[in-house]
């Protein structure tokens, strides 16, 4: 798969795509990446690539002629990809939209700054998404979580596939609590079932914490979990543990 990003800051890219699990991808020949920097496309000596709004206001907007010079760029270097543009006014991006991605050979991240982008780059763009609702300086910092994200989902990244079934929001409920070496720290002791050696209580065990985990913390996510049977009966449970 290829990762493009469009962007006025390739170098916040320059280490974290050569460490951990991207960089093991790049060695396994399972991704690649392609930095453009925006400005290369911009028709100017002195590489100008935003300029003030129309109609008056604060802070200046990214010009949409290097935008669209470093997207015929692209499609002429490596053919059209799917353009993501990472924008607060965007979809959320969750698991599901990572799964998806990550099915694509040619994914293009277009990296909004300033006040944001010439409201025109939304007719050479797929899509938006943003990553939760705040302010942050521009939007190379999202590409990076979508990158590591996507790059989790692609087959073959992970050592263990079971590995990404098993994480959160996989299957729509947090993960079960880790546990490794010593059994006891302090007053803190790992749950005698991890210790069991009964693979089915420790199965169940983990689902029920799942579960629980999930009720408490991030409960707006079981609106969108779908349970078995079996779920149901560990979340009677669950309910039943709850003091008055």
């Amino acid at each position: 798969m290829i990762f493009t990003v469009l962007t006025l800051f390739p170098g916040i890219f320059d280490s974290p795509l050569k460490e951990s699990i991207t960089k093991k991808a790049v060695d396994k020949g399972l991704i690649n990446f392609n930095i453009i920097n925006i400005r290369d496309f911009a028709d100017d000596a002195h590489k100008t690539c935003d300029d003030a709004p129309y109609g008056g206001g604060p802070g200046m907007v990214m010009k949409i002629e290097p935008i669209y010079r470093a997207m015929e760029y692209v499609e002429k270097s490596a053919g059209r990809p799917r353009y993501v543009l990472l924008s607060p006014q965007g979809r959320i991006f969750d698991e599901n939209t990572a799964i998806r991605y990550a099915r694509s050979k040619h994914l293009c991240l277009v990296c909004g700054r300033y006040e944001g982008l010439d409201e025109r780059v939304l007719n050479l763009v797929d899509e938006e998404v943003s990553i939760g609702d705040y302010v942050l300086s521009g939007g190379e910092i999202p590409a990076l979580v979508l990158i590591d994200a996507i790059t989790r989902c692609i087959p073959g990244v992970l050592g263990n596939e079971q590995s990404s079934i098993d994480e959160s929001f996989s299957g729509g409920l947090l993960e079960y609590p880790q546990y490794t070496r010593p059994d006891a720290f302090m007053d803190m002791e790992v749950p005698p079932v991890l210790l069991s050696g009964n693979h089915e209580e420790i199965r169940k065990w983990r689902r029920k914490e799942a579960i629980k985990k999930t009720i408490f913390k991030r409960p707006d996510l079981m609106n969108r979990f779908t349970p078995t049977d079996e779920d149901r009966k560990l979340i009677r449970e669950v309910m039943e543990e709850i003091p008055e």
